[in-house]
């Protein structure tokens, strides 16, 4: 075994990992998410918070045990990204999708309203409201700002919903969905934005391709998938391997993913597509009951990792820097939620609880991460704005579990 890992590079060979190291870095993820979970159970909130601060506590700003750069980074990034691959399997697995087009008017009106006032509040605030941090090219930053405050992360939201058992609520189904076009909405967005950080001008037509492809590849999936798919699985269930039907499952909407990706497209696009498709199979609950086990051991390591990348000395009070990032950062962090909290009241004429549709659209998670550190890595966002950048991801993310846990505690309206 160990000339085998030797060959493989990971012995600590150049460009290389220490394995055992790097199975003690998930070990200890492991261990923290399910202990921080069980702790934020006890205290009646849901496990994904616990594993939220886990990551905080195992970030390079505390104990350090999560790196956040080389090699190792870049694996756990992977499993990560596989952890919320499964996820939206999983709530795939779990939508109807006939009660998903029932809510479809609803779903797409809220994502609209999701996505142009925050960025309408971020982008007027940046750069027509004098503040510390105004300067440079603020009109790009505030470009970017304003891209930053419409993500949704629906993995977040579908986690929590999760734990609290309220997915079949119609809340729950007009949050994912909204949450969903969301996520077509932000490849058109991320499109646009890495235009600018390039220097490039925009396209009007490249930008209506992004709109294309996203939504186009999900709808032909779906339909195509829901036809073909049962009829491969009838005969799958015939093999006499053992956990075929999880090994199919999981690498069909790891394909599916993939396939989404190249084309332009989301991989959790692709992942919830897949769960879309498998829900209308006849082996659908062994599916739903085989995948869960599996989703637990990867879907923690996606929350941790989206924990650890908070910054602690950001929250400093005692520094004068950290104070005036701190007070930007609130205000943005304002806006973030006013923004999204106002969804509950694009969609009139259905009969929800708006402000829990609302709450479930706050958390900006990953994809609010991901906006931000393309700004970053093309010098349009300063280390300052940054860190405003991540104190909004981090209290979007913290803020949306315990206030959905204690709106579903009232009980309906």
């Amino acid at each position: 075994m160990g000339a085998g890992a030797a060959g493989l590079g990971l012995t600590g060979a150049e460009g290389g990992i220490e394995i055992a190291h790097f199975f003690l870095v998930l070990t200890c993820i492991l261990i923290a998410a399910k202990l921080f979970g069980e702790l934020a159970e006890r205290i009646g909130q849901p496990a994904v918070l616990g594993e939220l601060v886990a990551g905080v506590l195992l970030g390079a700003s505390a104990l350090g045990i999560v790196p956040a750069e080389g090699t190792e980074a870049a694996l756990i990034h992977a499993l990560a990204e596989l952890g919320v691959l499964l996820l939206l399997f999983e709530i795939g697995l779990e939508t109807d999708l006939r009660e998903m087009f029932r809510v479809g008017p609803a779903s797409l009106s809220v994502a609209c309203v999701g996505v142009v006032l925050p960025f309408a509040l971020g982008y007027v605030f940046w750069r027509y409201v004098p503040h510390a941090m105004s300067g440079g090219a603020i009109n790009t930053a505030a470009i970017f700002l304003g891209a930053t405050l419409t993500a949704t992360s629906v993995g977040i939201t579908a986690r929590v919903l999760s734990d609290l058992g309220r997915m079949n609520t119609q809340e729950a189904r007009v949050i994912i969905g909204a949450a969903v076009i969301d996520d077509v909405l932000g490849l058109v967005i991320l499109s646009v934005v890495s235009t600018i950080a390039a220097g490039a001008a925009i396209s009007a037509l490249g930008v209506l391709r992004t709109l294309t492809v996203a939504v186009g590849f999900l709808v032909v999936a779906v339909l195509i998938g829901r036809f073909a798919m049962p009829r491969l699985f009838d005969l799958v269930v015939r093999m006499r391997v053992r956990y075929v039907l999880l090994v199919y499952s999981v690498a069909f909407a790891l394909g599916l993913a993939a396939l989404a990706d190249l084309a332009g497209s989301a991989l959790i696009i692709g992942s919830f597509a897949a769960g879309l498709i498998l829900s209308g199979t006849n082996q659908f609950d062994t599916i739903e009951h085989e995948v869960r086990p599996v989703a637990a051991i990867f879907t923690p390591i996606f929350f941790v990792s989206v924990g650890s990348s908070v910054n602690l000395s950001l929250l400093n009070p005692a520094d004068p820097a950290a104070r005036s990032t701190l007070a930007i950062a609130g205000v943005i962090t304002l806006l973030a939620i006013l923004g999204k909290l106002a969804t509950g009241w694009a969609a009139p004429w259905e009969r929800f609880r708006r402000v829990v549709v609302g709450v479930g659209m706050v958390p900006r998670g990953e994809v609010g991460l991901i906006f931000a550190d393309i700004g970053r890595r093309a010098g349009v966002l300063s280390e300052e704005m940054f860190g405003v950048v991540l104190l909004m991801v981090m209290a979007t993310t913290f803020v949306a579990p315990p206030a959905l846990k204690a709106l579903f505690g009232r009980g309906a309206e």
